[in-house]
């Protein structure tokens, strides 16, 4: 059936809500994008590691927003570590607030018009819903309306906290991750985000140690290879943050037209917990499918099934790597660190390796390996 209110409601001006304006403006649907933030990216509570690839797949110029840019990767557990390094750059640290701006500009230039300091509450989402053919959820991890449309609780998450230090960096282009039963959700790390600037976080699983990130990153600092780094470093600033790891049960609700993307959907990559491409790429296949629903070519509900046969093996594929290192089995998680140094996978991971698609990595070893194009 087609829809005769042309117009969409973005809850959220992060990356996937401006995202999702772009798109639509490109075929000429308006977007109202509404966000209680007074100010973009105001405060920071991700961080800003984006492999190459995928920021060239969203489409968004980012090359001003680029701080840093990086190389490899040390992986740590226990007493051992593995060194990934790629003779290319495999992925850049961006300057959050920069990159929602440079969103920002792409979403107006096709015509969406940004509301920012409004706060959207149940009541008004009533009201949204009905002068507008479609809502978009692109509010967060704890998102308004996934709660309001009765979306689905998040199924798993992990809780954040990282802190920018000013310290002179030994190696800019090298990431750290510390793989640790006390950081059973994700890992600890310490990435250059610029000349003098080292970003330190955790991430965790909520358990013992309650809902306090803090407290977990805090004992992350006196680490002993963090600690002979960090000492003496002025902190700058700290943030907490929630992570989704799992789509919610429902990321569409046809019969009331709300779609949920981004972190609200719970579209992240759940090896590292980064959502910028995979919420990205939802948002323009979300675009996508609302202008066909106009259009009477296709029906809402299509996004999620969109979405699933796109991303879905390769966000199990990401879920299974978090598994195994999450699991908080220390010793086996070391001795595979052990295994990928004994067997060279480090090196091999440098050359083929994909951040977001390992289903491409795999596709690029083979072809590459028996001489044949991909």
């Amino acid at each position: 059936m087609i829809n005769t209110k042309r117009s969409v409601a973005i809850i959220g001006a992060g990356t996937a809500g401006l995202i999702a304006a772009r798109e639509l403006g490109k075929t000429g649907i308006s977007s109202i994008v509404y966000d209680q933030k007074t100010r973009l990216g105001v405060p920071v509570r991700a961080s800003g590691i984006v492999s190459i690839n995928g920021l060239r797949s969203i489409g968004v110029d980012y090359k001003k927003s680029v701080t840093n840019t990086l190389y490899g990767a040390r992986l740590h557990a226990g007493k051992s570590a593995v060194f990934i390094e790629s003779k290319r750059a495999v992925a850049h640290v961006l300057e959050r607030r920069h990159f929602n701006e440079l969103c920002r500009e792409q979403a107006e230039a096709e015509g969406a018009r940004i509301v920012l300091g409004e706060r959207v509450t149940p009541s008004s989402l009533n009201a949204i819903g009905t002068d507008n053919g479609v809502v978009v959820g692109a509010d967060g991890a704890v998102s308004v309306v996934a709660k309001h449309y009765n979306m689905g609780e998040l199924r798993s998450y992990v809780l954040t906290y990282k802190a920018e230090f000013d310290v002179e960096v030994q190696d800019k282009g090298i990431v750290d991750l510390f793989f640790d039963k006390e950081y059973n959700g994700l890992f600890g790390w310490l990435c250059p985000n610029s000349e003098g600037i080292l970003e330190a976080g955790i991430g965790i699983r909520p358990g013992r140690h309650g809902l306090n990130s803090k407290k977990v990153f805090e004992g992350f600092l006196h680490r002993k290879e963090v600690a002979g780094i960090l000492s003496k470093a002025k902190i700058l600033d700290g943030q907490a943050s929630i992570i989704p790891m799992r789509l919610r049960r429902r990321i569409v609700d046809a019969g009331r037209r709300v779609v949920l993307v981004g972190d609200a959907a719970g579209q992240v990559k759940p090896s590292t917990g980064g959502g910028i491409v995979f919420g990205g790429n939802a948002a323009i296949l979300a675009a996508k499918t609302i202008h066909r629903y106009f259009d009477g070519e296709a029906e809402l509900w299509d996004y999620e099934s969109f979405y699933k046969s796109k991303y879905g093996t390769d966000t199990a594929i990401h879920s299974v790597v978090n598994r195994i290192y999450s699991g908080g089995w220390a010793g086996g998680i070391e001795f595979g660190i052990k295994a990928m140094r004994f067997m060279g996978i480090g090196s091999l991971l440098g050359r083929y390796g994909d951040m977001d698609s390992p289903t491409k990595m795999l596709k690029n070893m083979i072809f590459r390996k028996s001489g044949t194009d991909a």
